[in-house]
């Protein structure tokens, strides 16, 4: 008991007869989460590339209703949809056409909130996988009727959400796939400083790995994410906050975690001061970019990559969340604004990425928790499973639809209510495609991804196709 009297007192003593440490102490304890530092020395397979190049994963968080994102258009496929999402069928005379016919035939168009898809799409630029969704191993109604083997917590916002990220769809996990490739590729990155994983969007799973953690960074700000006014110089109370802080992280700690604590401190915003330089130096980016989170964000992911010689980077993901798409209530209005956001937002930064030069040397692509049902709870449409994702940039082998676009008729083979469509493309299949051209050994992919041989045999062909 009298330990530990004396150590609460020494604390107290600390805090109280310090002042520097008393005014700086509240900082430094509560923004260790948005600290981020690359520690990550994984041991590689690989020389050292030579060529830079990056993923941008964009998670549609809520659910979008994609089957109103990709449309089929044509009279007798049309009429199938119009039937069965009755007062959420878009106009077919509204949808913006895409120059593209799949084998059977079918004809698609796009919401007509989206022209730059519609042209980055038939310009050869973007592609759409079709009817993907979290799997364990290939399934058909009767086995879901029977309940075998079904992803964890099928339907709920939070089980899918993690599992679009993590690509563990049997088990609940912090570590996501992103971050299983940045312990294995981070060191092929000469800064080890700053990691290879860049967030938009603070804290995420998809960058988390077990030696890796992501870097958050401040879309609008447009500097990496530090401790609050740390380095500001406008007023004594400022500068004395500074000095407090560099007081506690220079001590030198007797405890074991009180100093790896200090260490992370230190070296994440030594990080932050090496990303901000970097950023402070590249060239004005010329292509415009509107006023609002999404553009942003793409905005300071088109700085981070023009800054990349700077920063000693040949490989890199960056995360974007978007939120607000579970459309219970009017879908139609609401995902109108939020697709035109999107597809103005994807046009703006491949612009971006053509005045940059590295239209090749950069692939993004969606993600969201699943699809809507395809039927209409009245002026929504409500949580269902497998839907359609968009893959963009100069080296996709754009212009075509990947996967299997399912018969919108209710009851059929893959419903399993309500127009709640099986995946027929598992994510793990697009996944992997998207790791290979990172540069993720084909024999790392069960590593990447554990459920991977359940449905491709990892090979130097991808699964879809969709990577040139």
């Amino acid at each position: 008991m009298g330990h530990k009297h004396n150590k609460n007192w020494s604390r107290r003593r600390f805090l109280g007869t310090t002042s520097c440490a008393a005014i700086g102490a509240t900082t430094f304890l509560s923004t260790l989460l948005d600290l981020k530092l690359a520690n990550a020395m994984a041991t590689s397979s690989f020389q050292p590339p030579t060529n830079y190049k990056s993923l941008v994963c964009i998670l549609l968080a809520g659910g979008n209703d994609s089957f109103n994102m990709l449309v089929p258009r044509g009279a007798s496929e049309y009429a199938q949809y119009e039937t069965i999402r009755s007062s959420l069928a878009l106009a077919n005379n509204s949808l913006l056409p895409l120059n593209y016919t799949d084998a059977n035939g079918k004809q698609f168009g796009v919401n007509p909130a989206m022209p730059e898809v519609q042209q980055l799409f038939n310009d050869g630029n973007l592609a759409f996988v079709s009817n993907v969704g979290t799997l364990i191993e290939p399934i058909n109604k009767t086995q879901f009727n029977n309940g075998s083997n079904l992803p964890l917590g099928l339907f709920s916002h939070a089980d899918q959400i993690q599992q679009w990220q993590t690509s563990i769809p049997h088990d609940r996990s912090a570590i996501g796939w992103g971050g299983r490739m940045a312990d294995i590729l981070q060191s092929l990155n000469t800064n080890q400083d700053v990691s290879m994983n860049i967030s938009m969007s603070g804290t995420n799973v998809f960058q988390a790995g077990n030696q890796s953690v992501s870097y958050s960074v401040d879309p609008y700000a447009g500097v990496g994410k530090t401790i609050y006014e740390y380095n500001n110089t406008n007023n004594w109370w400022d500068m004395l906050r500074t000095q407090a802080i560099d007081s506690l992280v220079d001590h030198t700690y007797l405890n074991i975690f009180e100093q790896t604590y200090s260490d992370v401190i230190k070296n994440s915003q030594a990080a932050s001061n090496q990303f901000n330089t970097a950023i402070g130096g590249i060239t004005p980016i010329v292509t415009p970019f509107a006023d609002n989170s999404v553009s942003k964000s793409f905005e300071m992911i088109a700085k981070t990559i023009a800054a990349r010689n700077t920063l000693g980077v040949c490989r890199q993901t960056f995360f974007i969340t978007f939120g607000g798409w579970d459309h219970h209530d009017e879908v139609l209005d609401n995902q109108t604004a939020m697709l035109g956001i999107l597809s103005q937002g994807l046009k703006e930064f491949n612009d971006s990425l053509v005045e940059l030069g590295v239209e090749n040397d950069v692939v993004t692509f969606t993600t969201s928790d699943f699809a809507r049902t395809l039927t209409s709870n009245g002026n929504g449409s409500d949580h269902a499973w497998g839907g359609n994702a968009m893959v963009m940039g100069n080296s996709v082998n754009g212009g075509t639809i990947y996967g299997e676009y399912p018969d919108l008729v209710l009851d059929n083979s893959l419903d399993v209510g309500r127009g709640s469509l099986i995946p027929t493309t598992s994510a793990d299949e697009y996944f992997a495609e998207l790791a290979l051209w990172l540069g993720v050994s084909p024999s790392d992919l069960p590593i990447i991804l554990p459920n991977i041989t359940n449905f491709y045999s990892p090979s130097s062909t991808p699964p879809l196709g969709f990577l040139l």
